[in-house]
């Protein structure tokens, strides 16, 4: 059977909204009714992950043609460390190719609508954990 692995990459460097943990949990939810569909997450590199899940294939979206360099250059970095595992490349419709968690974060944060960007379970966390009142809290 054909399957598709959402994984997550563990990065210390940045400093997310929600913890690896907290979006594992909203993802699962989200892609829970499709049987075939798995949320995980992985330290290291991402052509490591792949080969250990036996994956031949990665993909990876793009928002704007700044994203592709960036992404054409992994992907090639990929290529050479994994040969047997492809990249292909998803674009966002341009309906929502200026969205970014950054913008999302800022939108919630101040009070405004998200529900057209995010599925309902992250707009209810994105609420809980970014409306003024809750920043106010300790």
């Amino acid at each position: 059977m054909d399957r598709l692995i959402v994984a997550i990459l563990r990065n210390e460097a940045k400093q997310p909204l929600f913890s690896v943990e907290e979006r594992v949990e909203m993802l699962g939810e989200v892609v829970g009714q499709y049987s075939n569909v798995e949320v995980d997450s992985f330290g290291g590199l991402l052509v490591d992950y792949a080969a250990a899940r036996g994956a031949n294939l990665i993909f990876r979206g793009i928002r704007a043609i700044s994203d592709y360099e960036h992404e054409l250059q992994m992907a090639l970095m990929n290529r050479r460390l994994r040969p047997g595992i492809e990249t292909a490349f998803l674009m966002a419709s341009e309906a929502y190719s200026f969205v970014s968690s950054r913008l999302v974060k800022e939108v919630a944060s101040l009070g405004g609508e998200v529900s057209a960007l995010v599925p309902p379970p992250v707009e209810a966390r994105l609420r809980e954990r970014c409306t003024p009142k809750a920043r106010g809290r300790g």
